[in-house]
């Protein structure tokens, strides 16, 4: 009796991966569905499986930014619900994660990661309307060298700055050798700075709500995303961006030069997962004294004969950024 064969496994419910799968980029995501993006700039409406598989273990399964394998369904054209399933995610070079809950952690929580792939993290703040804050600015910079990302302070809303003091808001972030821009989107000054940092790379802005972050992507990428106008109760901006999504930069001609990944506005940016005997690293100034101070495992917090203090007291140290580690460290994990 000739032996019957088994019949193939279902697409839709299994996600194998095949030597014929394409290649691309999830740009966008839409709910349960990812837009994928090819390197021909081909782009598919897809979704994920439970047997999708993935090399990022312990965190949200796909992100904006993750480079993917995905098999267009021949079977199932329906642009509006899905053409395509994800078999396999690469791993992730960065990633831009949000704060997340100690008690829901405890349980098993994954690592909520927002986008991932990044080349440089653009840090956008206002000189006004929010205010300039900037121990939040040392949260990025300080997730930023943990990373092992480019940090790019971006301050914009300089045509509220009618006494000049823009450039004294930056100066710490100028003497320790971050790059800074200072801009306008409104009157569109400083625009062509910034494209010019951005070409070849993969950029995730960033900020405090408000800032005027979504009004950059537009006038970089030529898109219509919406924005939003201060809360006048707090002062603080309304959360306008709801998904991260991937944009092509466009030069003056159409071209597409690099791509801007904006995300949803964080009010908070934690460093969970970075611990304390880590931040110290963080903060570059600290690294020409801490090799004198009296112990080699120093917290620059408390101990006898630290070198890092002592700097901070000869003002050799900008006493606003040590103010910020000594935030950091006192919320960091042990």
């Amino acid at each position: 009796m000739q032996k019957k064969s088994a019949p193939p496994l279902r697409r839709k419910n299994f996600a194998t991966v095949s030597e014929s799968d394409l290649y691309g980029t999830i740009c966008e995501v839409r709910g349960a569905y990812y837009i994928v993006r090819t390197p021909e700039g081909d782009t598919y409406t897809c979704k994920t499986l439970r047997t999708t598989l993935t090399e990022n273990p312990n965190s949200t399964l796909a992100v904006v930014g993750d480079r993917v394998r995905f098999r267009p369904d021949e079977e199932r054209n329906d642009v509006a619900l899905h053409n395509g399933v994800i078999t396999f995610i690469e791993k992730r070079r960065s990633v831009l994660a949000r704060s997340r809950d100690r008690r829901r952690n405890r349980s098993g929580e994954l690592e909520h990661v927002i986008a991932s792939n990044i080349d440089q993290l653009v840090i956008v703040s206002s000189f006004d309307k929010p205010p300039f804050r900037p121990k939040l600015i040392d949260r990025y910079i300080a997730f930023a060298e943990f990373e092992g990302l480019v940090p790019l302070l971006v301050l914009n809303k300089v045509d509220l700055d009618t006494a000049g003091e823009a450039q004294t808001l930056v100066q710490p972030y100028c003497q320790l050798g971050y790059e800074v821009l200072l801009l306008s989107a409104r009157c569109e000054k400083g625009l062509e700075a910034l494209r010019e940092k951005l070409t070849g790379k993969t950029s995730v802005f960033s900020g405090h709500s408000g800032v005027g972050k979504t009004t950059l992507v537009n006038k970089l990428t030529g898109s219509n995303l919406a924005t939003g106008e201060l809360s006048g109760k707090s002062g603080k901006g309304a959360h306008t961006t709801s998904n991260a999504i991937m944009l092509p930069v466009l030069s003056p001609e159409g071209k597409a030069v690099g791509y801007i990944i904006d995300t949803p506005g964080i009010r908070e940016f934690g460093l969970e997962g970075i611990a304390r005997e880590e931040l110290r690293h963080l903060f570059v100034e600290f690294r020409k004294f801490a090799p004198e101070c009296a112990f080699a495992s120093c917290t620059h917090t408390n101990e006898p004969n630290c070198a890092v203090v002592a700097a901070v007291e000869r003002g050799e140290i900008w006493p606003s950024r040590y103010e910020s580690y000594l935030t950091l460290f006192a919320e960091a994990s042990a």
